[in-house]
């Protein structure tokens, strides 16, 4: 896991270790864009998926031990994040779990939250700035590009991005280059699950403005703040059940604000 997640855990641990020493993960659903859990205090997380690349397995490597199908329900979450065992998924569901346990600590905490706010409005783009949006945000490239302001996308697939905005488009692997002589990044949630973020946050300067956003970005707020974050684009979900129908049926971002969550703010002030 990035840094930012093994000390956003240890501080849940040691600020909130009664509400997680006996929670157990109740169901989870592994979509091919989204991943949901529901913990057994009934609370709900989700995370974008980043499946493993998958090769055939020889007979004596074939794993049916934890955190395999048919062993992961019943699990405490202390033990899932306590496994020596690597993959993708297992990354994704830390994401999830950490966004359903962080989902209670936001609703009864003292932070600072805008209700029905996307982060984009939250900023100011009608100066000239340098903009860097990490992952292809293509609403967020669309409204930054009709304003005055440089704007760079730095991206793993420059196909991610309609035809239309591919000259915004700097490799992935280029970050160090423009994120600091960037104003403001907007970086995409996923990189809490792919573990990109730390070298991200690294390589921003003092005084630029930093949003966390998307499916994943809705873990407790305060290790992201103390690493220069300012604002970050979370959701709260009201409709669990339509949650796991979105999951398994190829859904994304968008169909969750549409169907079963709304976007909030929580602000670093």
């Amino acid at each position: 896991m990035a840094m930012i997640l093994n000390e956003t855990y240890d501080f849940i641990k040691k600020n909130y270790a009664e509400r997680i020493e006996q929670l157990t993960i109740d169901e989870v659903r592994f979509g091919v864009l989204l991943t949901a859990v529901r913990l057994s205090d009934g609370s709900h997380g989700a995370a974008s998926t980043m499946p493993d690349i998958q090769h055939h397995c020889l007979r004596k490597n074939r794993d049916f031990s934890d955190f395999t199908p048919t062993n992961v329900v019943g699990h405490r979450v202390t033990a899932l994040f306590e496994t020596e065992k690597k993959s993708g998924l297992i990354d994704t569901l830390r994401i999830a779990v950490l966004n359903a346990i962080s989902s209670t600590i936001i609703a009864n905490g003292n932070y600072k939250i805008v209700e029905d706010a996307d982060p984009i409005d939250l900023i100011d783009l009608n100066s000239e700035k340098t903009i860097t949006i990490v992952g292809a945000f293509n609403s967020y490239i669309h409204r930054i590009s009709s304003t005055k302001n440089k704007l760079y996308v730095l991206e793993l697939n420059r196909d991610a991005l309609v035809d239309e905005f591919k000259k915004y488009y700097v490799p992935a692997e280029n970050y160090g280059e423009v994120i600091p002589q960037s104003d403001i990044v907007i970086i995409t949630g996923l990189t809490l699950v792919n573990s990109t973020i730390d070298g991200l946050l690294a390589a921003i300067g003092p005084h630029t403005q930093v949003v966390v956003t998307g499916p994943s970005s809705s873990l407790i707020p305060d290790i992201l703040f103390r690493n220069k974050v300012n604002i970050i684009g979370a959701s709260r979900v009201y409709n669990p059940e339509r949650l796991f129908t979105i999951v398994s049926e190829y859904g994304t971002g968008y169909h969750l604000f549409k169907y079963c969550a709304k976007k909030i703010c929580i602000l670093n002030e």
